[in-house]
């Protein structure tokens, strides 16, 4: 999608702070964190949002998770936990359609979502 931000970003034409990256999956640091670790991770393939995946997403979805994984592991999350969160639709949040996943670590999280 040519106007898609996250779009240009896997694409190299803006640049990020990248954590990990392979064929189909980038995880890099959100510009505007909401926690003291806070990574995107996305597919390079435009989907829109969850509500978006197909039956052929299948395996596409398997490396975003995998690559939750690796992020995680890159920058130690994995030992102390982290929460990974989704929006979807502008009521849920989601402020750039484009999947995408909010690994937010480097402090407790309460149960609240409030």
């Amino acid at each position: 999608m040519s106007n898609c931000i996250f779009c240009k970003i896997a694409a190299g034409e803006i640049p990020s702070k990248k954590v990990y990256e392979d064929e189909n999956v980038l995880a890099f640091y959100d510009i505007s964190p909401s926690a003291p670790m806070h990574i995107l991770v996305i597919p390079k393939k435009h989907i829109d949002s969850a509500m978006e995946l197909k039956k052929e997403d299948q395996e596409l979805l398997m490396q975003v998770f995998q690559g939750v994984q690796k992020a995680a592991q890159i920058v130690g999350a994995d030992k102390e936990g982290f929460r990974l969160v989704t929006n979807i639709g502008e009521n849920g949040g989601q402020s750039v359609k484009h999947l995408h996943f909010h690994l937010l670590g480097g402090k407790r999280f309460g149960a609240d979502f409030g």
